[in-house]
């Protein structure tokens, strides 16, 4: 049986290229690699075609395009087989809607709030205008509902085996109610002159035969359908009239008919453009077709979670990590529930121990991770971010600064960068959810007669600044009050919204602060709907986290970019870089409080590969040479650059973002273009994400263009040889420095408090891009085979002298790994002990050991590492480094990648602890104040993977 605590795990993205079979051909890899649970991507049932699995539209079944029940049965087998358990990447937030693939959404259309599943999905039904019944926006149209209606866009289109109508718009199905069944019959009876056949007849006579066309019933429908479907010849009758509705350039009655029948469903269809200021469901994000799930009502917990309570309670499901857990109403509740379900049922199974759960959830710097029951911790972004921090030079961010000013144009400090970003998102693709809060708040201060005279629009001003000055994702505010922490929050971003208010009602931010913090409906309090205030409370704190992701990640981490390797999700380019000593505190902290939460390095939703932000993390040391470089570069290629209207194709922003990439990412990859597309791609992602050029919504067709033609022209060695060149002889300069980075990285990952996950195909060097290029095939055959031909004894100067194959890391994957397998308590559980560092290069070392009972791990690897690398050439193993570890009373017992090296046991000089490797891990005992009393005799003491 695999550990309870993963010893370190492996994301795999499963897609209907590489599925479960493929998965389960892999473990062998896996396993000898040293990985205890692979980390699957979500595999329910998604929407077909899905490239991430995130689109779910069947909680209750496997994904068909991965194999299926019996694929899967084979993937659970072999895992099985390999003691290697299974975590699933579980999306409990949000469905795919639209098209004809999602059941529950297909029969809320159908039948509206008096579906079973209408309380599935977090639907304002009253809100839509013009619709006395309530309805739901569908904004799925490609052009104006007008437009789309008269050209024959939306078609009415008979299922003689269901006996059902529905309107087609390409892809998306959409049901009419049965209740309209008797006006459609009339209509194509009258149509194809079919009232004296028989079969036109019958059709009429089952017209009148629902009960009531204005209750309709469900219970009624299946034999009211069947009745159609029966009918001898109905069907052709049907297809003959259903060109009642088939517009017509000489006949407006079809679109007259159509447009009647379609404004009497329980949806209103309208342009995709729609949403950016109306819609009454809430979305993951800005995602027309991903709809919001309401998991906080037990229906939908129970119906969301029942295939993976099965999985679990058959021990083929070992770890969860919950996608989202921002977008929920009440992420407390939600795990509490969650963790008492998994508790009875493997109870029942005869598991008692507790099943791994992760969060996806992005901190603050200093904001701590809210109490949610049963959780180990999140998916490691903070950690991702910590160890970036720690290996920058701080002595280059002012140059870097300075060039990026200079290159780039964008002069405005990074705070202001953010709030221009949700200024725009506020007013564009949050705009709708925005408005329908604004509306919330204003029905809340309408019902008192102390505040209704606050109107719309101040209301609405007032919540704007509040959630301008929001300083985090959200808060965890729950329907019984908030927290001491929340309300700091709250208060912290109230008063800031306050230094911003102009006009003579102050006081509306004490009705918003009590509204937020629920102090508005507590004891004492009367006269407010406690209803309308809770949702109103909760629903805010829905909105903060996307509102906070599309201005921050997905617009400021793209016009912000002094240093790209610091704009990563869970980050923030402006905080300082971190000491030695300022990381080990973190660590302690993180072994005391949160020692089993993940730690990650890349992940499918990171803005670069692990080692192309390790390369760019080396600019800090090489800030000089970088500016000199950059502004070389630009002159170069001033005669590439165009003239879009009036704009300059590409911005200053964009070419100096290509710069940072190109290094990052460096070399080309083989002469047929495909490196120049991947930058390309990225490229016009980035200017579309920076929305200042061009965007996702509005895209700048001539901008984007220019822009393409910019990059094949900056990569085509005919016509930029000179450029090609420099680029070249830098990123190789780079490429040393960042390699050196990476494997420190790697090292500090698998050693440091947590468990280390990796990536699919980051064994090897990882230069990868933005997704979707970050979710291209990997070879794992090459890996495999690489890994089967280390043996027990790894040629580490012969890996470092072919480092650009990126054997060298997986090598030293395996070996830390294979350590972390051989003392599972040490790393799980241990104890965090920082060991100083002297010496005039004392800056360049970050040392540590790791201890549980009578077993203990020493850790040292190298930072900063500009002055030892020989111009750029070739790494001098830490020469010049005046530096020593006191390994205060922690005894060496054996190198973990040099086993054969004579150990020291006191001291540890950087000559003694690097070789071909800027890292340094062994095994020792620790001095024997840190040892429990003696229960038993010590473990053999070995090398790690020997």
């Amino acid at each position: 049986m695999p550990p309870n605590i993963p010893l370190a795990t492996y994301r795999l993205q499963l897609t209907k290229a590489f599925d479960f079979d493929d998965a389960a051909r892999l473990v062998p890899y896996l396993k000898a690699l040293g990985i205890s649970h692979v980390y699957a991507s979500p595999f329910l049932k998604a929407r077909g075609g899905s490239l991430h699995g995130y689109d779910i539209v069947d909680h209750a079944a496997l994904n068909p395009e991965l194999g299926g029940e019996e694929a899967f049965n084979r993937l659970s087998q072999a895992l099985t087989d390999a003691d290697l358990g299974l975590i699933l990447d579980f999306v409990p937030n949000h469905m795919g809607v639209g098209r004809d693939d999602n059941g529950w959404w297909l029969d809320v259309l159908e039948w509206g709030p008096k579906s079973p599943y209408a309380r599935a999905f977090d639907i304002d039904w009253e809100s839509l205008p013009y619709k006395p019944e309530g309805g739901v926006l569908l904004p799925i149209l490609g052009r104006l509902y007008g437009d789309a209606l008269e050209a024959g866009e939306i078609v009415l289109k008979y299922d003689a085996g269901e006996g059902s109508f529905s309107a087609w718009y390409y892809e998306h199905r959409l049901p009419i109610r049965p209740n309209r069944y008797g006006d459609i019959l009339r209509t194509v009876v009258a149509a194809a002159g079919a009232g004296e056949e028989p079969a036109g007849r019958r059709l009429l006579e089952i017209a009148k035969l629902y009960p009531d066309p204005r209750d309709p019933s469900r219970d009624e429908a299946p034999a009211y359908k069947a009745a159609i479907a029966e009918v001898e010849g109905g069907a052709d009758v049907i297809a003959r009239g259903l060109h009642a509705y088939v517009p017509s350039p000489d006949d407006p009655a079809p679109v007259l008919a159509l447009h009647r029948l379609l404004e009497r469903q329980h949806y209103r269809l309208a342009f995709w453009r729609v949403a950016v200021s109306e819609i009454n469901y809430r979305r993951f994000f800005d995602i027309n077709d991903l709809a919001g799930l309401r998991v906080e009502d037990m229906r939908t917990f129970t119906a969301v979670h029942h295939l993976v309570i099965r999985l679990i309670s058959e021990n083929r499901l070992q770890g969860i990590r919950l996608d989202h857990i921002d977008g929920l109403q009440n992420p407390a509740q939600y795990a509490e529930r969650l963790q008492r379900l998994v508790r009875r049922v493997r109870r029942a199974a005869g598991n008692p121990r507790p099943l791994y759960t992760l969060v996806e959830k992005i901190l603050a710097e200093g904001e701590a991770m809210p109490r949610l029951p049963g959780v180990a911790g999140t998916t490691g972004y903070e950690w991702l971010n910590t160890i970036s921090r720690l290996l920058i030079d701080k002595r280059g961010i002012p140059g870097l600064e300075s060039t990026a000013r200079t290159l780039s144009g964008v002069t405005s400090p990074f705070e202001e960068i953010v709030r221009q970003a949700k200024r725009r998102v506020l007013d564009t693709m949050l705009a709708s959810e925005f408005t329908v809060l604004s509306r919330q708040l204003a029905r809340i201060a309408a019902g008192h007669w102390r505040t209704r005279d606050y109107t719309l629009e101040r209301l609405r001003g007032a919540l704007r600044f509040y959630v301008l000055n929001f300083p985090v994702y959200r808060t965890y505010v729950t329907p019984d009050g908030a927290s001491e922490t929340d309300r700091a929050t709250i208060a912290r971003a109230i008063a800031d919204a306050r230094e911003e208010w102009f006009g003579p009602d102050n006081d509306i931010f004490d009705l918003l602060q009590d509204a937020l913090t629920l102090d508005l409906v507590g004891p004492g309090r009367s006269g407010y709907s406690r209803a309308r205030v809770v949702r109103f409370a909760l629903k805010v704190q829905q909105f903060t986290g996307p509102l906070m992701a599309k201005s921050l990640e997905d617009t400021a981490f793209y016009r912000y970019v002094p240093l790209l390797a610091l704009n990563e999700v869970g980050g923030e380019p402006v905080l300082p870089p971190l000491s030695p000593d300022e990381f080990h505190a973190r660590m302690r902290e993180r072994a005391r409080g949160a020692p089993h939460g993940m730690t990650t390095t890349a992940t499918h939703d990171t803005k670069r590969g692990e080692d192309a932000r390790a390369r760019l993390l080396a600019l800090s040391e090489l800030a000089y040479e970088w500016a000199h470089e950059a502004t070389h570069w630009s002159e170069l290629n001033a005669g590439l650059v165009t003239q879009v209207g009036g704009r300059r194709a590409p911005s200053r922003l964009i070419e100096y973002t290509l710069y940072q990439t190109l290094v990052g990412a460096w070399p080309l990859d083989r002469p047929d273009g495909e490196f120049a597309k991947r930058i390309a791609a990225y490229a016009i992602k980035a200017a579309r994400e920076a929305k200042l050029e061009t965007s996702w919504m509005t895209p700048n067709e001539p901008y984007e263009k220019a822009l393409t033609e910019f990059v094949h022209a900056l990569l085509d060695r005919t016509r930029s040889f000179a450029f090609l060149g420099a680029v070249s002889a830098f990123a190789q300069r780079v490429a040393l420095v960042g390699a050196l980075n990476s494997l420190s990285q790697l090292a500090l990952k698998a050693t440091m408090p947590g468990v280390p996950d990796f990536y699919q195909g980051t064994e090897f060097w990882d230069l990868s891009l933005v997704d979707p290029d970050n979710r291209r095939p990997v070879d794992f055959a090459g890996r495999a085979e690489a890994l089967a031909a280390f043996g027990d004894a790894p040629d580490w100067p012969a890996l470092a002298r072919s480092s650009t194959d990126g054997r060298i890391k997986l090598a030293l994957t395996r070996r830390l790994l294979a350590l972390r397998q051989a003392m599972p308590r040490v790393f799980t559980d241990g104890a965090y002990h920082p060991l100083p560092v002297s010496g005039a290069g004392a800056d360049h070392v970050v040392a540590f050991a790791r201890s549980h009972g009578r077993e203990a791990v020493v850790v040292c690897v190298g930072r900063h590492f500009r002055t030892c690398t020989d111009g750029g050439h070739h790494w001098n193993a830490g020469s010049g480094w005046e530096a020593a570890v006191d390994l205060q009373g922690f005894r060496i017992a054996q190198d973990t990648v040099r086993p054969e090296r004579p150990s020291p046991t006191d001291r540890l000089t950087a000559d003694v602890m690097f070789g071909a490797l800027p890292v340094f891990v062994a095994r020792a005992t620790p001095p024997p104040s840190s040892r429990p009393p003696r229960r038993s005799a010590p473990a053999e003491v070995t090398a790690a993977g020997s």
